[in-house]
């Protein structure tokens, strides 16, 4: 399977030209003081209301017109409301461009750690290739904890790329949410009832 490693810089900026000539240079279209240099700018832009923000939805539309997933099936709707939970700090269910670039950088190397364990190029990593790719990314997981999310992930004991990302983002922001609560960095948390539900349910 050929895998396309995402747009170049130049193709990004060229569409960064074609999409601010569309929206963001039209008089009512959106345009964000201090971003439109940024080649990022032109998928955002393109998707993004008049406040700035993109939902889970419009995310999906600015992931697939990217073409970061480049040659796997692009990010299905439930793995970008993932995404935007992850970085959704105010809790509004929605991101600016600051934090699309963020999401951008880390889709970039989360795909580069896939494609590097995708030796067969076939789409998809087995658990045991799971377990080394998260051990790279610094995850820490007991064996019958990656045997569980292995299992939740996989279909037919394997694990396509968007499942593979879904899984990358629920663990980044449970750890995140996690080493918020963790203060004195001791790897142990109490949690209340109610603060454990909203923890699990915003992600």
């Amino acid at each position: 399977m050929e895998i396309y490693f995402g747009p170049s810089l130049q193709l990004l900026m060229s569409k960064e030209q074609e999409w601010k000539s569309l929206c963001g240079g039209a008089p009512g279209g959106p345009v964000f003081p201090g971003h439109t240099q940024d080649p990022l700018y032109g998928y955002f832009a393109a998707v993004a209301g008049q406040d700035g923000q993109i939902d889970a939805d419009e995310l999906q539309r600015c992931l697939t017109q990217s073409g970061i997933a480049g040659g796997y099936k692009p990010f299905n709707l439930e793995t970008c409301r993932l995404m935007v939970s992850m970085l959704d700090r105010d809790m509004s269910g929605t991101m600016g461009f600051s934090e699309f670039r963020e999401l951008w950088t880390v889709l970039s190397g989360w795909r580069q750690h896939f494609i590097s364990f995708d030796s067969d190029r076939s789409g998809t990593v087995d658990p045991q290739e799971l377990q080394k790719a998260l051990t790279t990314m610094g995850f820490r997981l007991s064996p019958q904890t990656v045997n569980s999310v292995a299992k939740r992930y996989s279909t037919s004991g394997k694990i396509t790329f968007d499942d593979y990302i879904a899984c990358c983002v629920k663990l980044r922001a449970l750890t995140d949410s996690f080493r918020r609560r963790d203060s004195g960095q001791q790897g142990v948390v109490n949690f209340s009832y109610d603060d454990f539900i909203q923890c699990v349910m915003t992600v």
